[in-house]
């Protein structure tokens, strides 16, 4: 009889005899008690790295910062398609009375370069906010409660105003795909905080991810255990977690195969295969994995005020909120960077309002304006927001003028455009660069993509300049070989 009809003969299980079943059970389940008898760092102690000489260690221990660090986690508030700034956080007045004027403007967006364009003019208020009396739009009231304690940058820049491209360059430095994104840096450089935990998180729009997906959180050239993880907010936190998906059986299979992935683990690093010890190694974490992140994505165990404040009690706001409350209850626990998208899939699923601006922007803001500020108040009052850095933008802006000649919708800009940062080592109430009086670029103090990258790793504990990886007979940096400078009048 062939080997795949074994299931239905008496006394097989699974393609098993009774003797094999058996047999595998019982040194598996004495693996497990001589594994815990002799203590986590035994075997590891026992392997060697791949030059046969250095004891082997995990590419994610926790490493000293190069330089002293302000912040001990990120979590960047990523609105993808780009929302506008002149309707948001960067007041322009003059926009007003000019609504459906053509004038001469310069901008360069999806629809090419132009010269001259139908301006619209903002379609909210603004009003000033805090003791700094920052002019915030009426689309982030909640927000704007919070300005005292926020860094907004005016004069963003960026190399490419179309989305795939931009978002790259958003996340990993550069235009091109293949380049390890920021979170990835950031755990390559200081390692995890949390053995149980990934170092780098990723929770998308219930819409669908942003264009070019997986590619916005690879670790590109630097081992895989630097890329993001995606964390679901509702369901199981972690796809292909549970023990019948992690390796391919049941969860007899699964302990069983955890424990002679550790073996061979240990063995491959003796011999000096890092690569296979790296890829047993990430099999590691997933089986730790199963215990702890359903815990810490667990939000029954906050109480209703909290809950209310992040405004899980509104349908509107309830899935962005429960992000952000995921996200302080893993920064808690040591996560290193959380990225939470706003927007996802096509058209008005996400913050690109070609169209209807009013209609796309009230959705958007709508669904964040209360978590973002809950979650902002969350860490102050625990005493996390000092050393929490908080990131808020998209891929780009949005240009002053109309895209089509009978509606209200804005094209794409990277010439200028707003973001802002809070916590972490920050200065709160304080506004950097300007652009012109119509929003179209940055004019004072222009600030480039690989400038905002290097604040967050100087706030991290990590010298943007000297932070490098070997590939490809290159010293590369996420700064580029050319280097980039902190934004110093972000940092307190």
């Amino acid at each position: 009889m062939s080997a795949k009809n074994n299931n239905d003969r008496p006394g097989h299980f699974c393609g098993r005899t009774r003797r094999e079943f058996l047999w595998e059970a019982g040194a598996g389940f004495t693996s497990l008690a001589l594994g815990g008898m002799l203590g986590q760092g035994f075997l590891a102690n026992q392997s060697l790295a791949a030059d046969g000489i250095t004891s082997y260690s995990s590419p994610l221990a926790p490493k000293s910062a190069m330089i002293p660090a302000k912040a001990k986690s990120v979590i960047f508030l990523f609105m993808y398609g780009g929302p506008s700034h002149m309707d948001t956080f960067d007041y322009k007045p003059a926009l007003y009375p000019l609504d459906n004027k053509t004038v001469e403007v310069k901008t360069f967006g999806r629809g090419g370069h132009k010269n001259t364009g139908r301006i619209v003019g903002p379609k909210w208020d603004f009003k000033p906010y805090g003791e700094c009396g920052k002019y915030v739009s009426d689309l982030f009231p909640n927000v704007g409660s919070m300005a005292d304690d926020l860094t907004f940058v005016h004069s963003m820049t960026a190399d490419s105003p179309l989305h795939g491209s931009a978002m790259l360059m958003m996340n990993s430095g550069k235009v091109l795909s293949g380049a390890p994104c920021l979170g990835s840096w950031v755990n390559y450089g200081l390692g995890s905080l949390n053995e149980n935990l990934p170092g780098f998180v990723v929770m998308l729009d219930k819409t669908g991810g942003p264009i070019s997906g997986a590619k916005n959180w690879s670790s590109g050239y630097m081992p895989a255990q630097y890329q993001g993880t995606v964390l679901r907010s509702e369901g199981p936190p972690i796809l292909d977690l549970e023990p019948g998906n992690m390796l391919g059986g049941g969860v007899q299979r699964s302990v069983l195969d955890h424990l002679r992935a550790e073996n061979e683990l240990h063995a491959a690093a003796r011999v000096g295969n890092p690569d296979l010890a790296a890829r047993i190694a990430s099999y590691e974490l997933a089986f730790q994995m199963q215990s702890s992140a359903p815990e810490a994505v667990d939000l029954s165990k906050e109480d209703e005020e909290t809950r209310e404040l992040y405004g899980l009690d509104r349908e509107k706001t309830a899935d962005f909120g429960r992000k952000c409350l995921m996200a302080r209850r893993l920064v808690e626990r040591g996560v290193r960077f959380i990225q939470i998208y706003s927007g996802g899939n096509h058209d008005d699923n996400n913050w690109d309002a070609h169209g209807d601006l009013k209609y796309n922007h009230d959705k958007h803001a709508g669904a964040t304006d209360q978590p973002i500020a809950g979650l902002l108040k969350d860490l102050k009052r625990r005493g996390m927001l000092d050393e929490t850095l908080v990131i808020w933008g998209g891929e780009f802006g949005r240009q002053p003028t109309a895209e089509y000649a009978h509606t209200t919708g804005r094209d794409h800009n990277s010439y200028g455009f707003t973001m802002w940062m809070a916590g972490g080592g920050t200065k709160g109430g304080v506004s950097i660069g300007q652009t012109d009086e119509l929003g179209a670029e940055a004019v004072d103090r222009p600030l480039h993509v690989k400038n905002l990258h290097a604040t967050v790793l100087q706030l991290m504990g990590l010298d943007p300049n000297r932070l490098s990886y070997f590939h490809a007979g290159l010293d590369e940096k996420l700064v580029g070989v050319e280097g980039a400078q902190p934004i110093w009048e972000a940092i307190a």
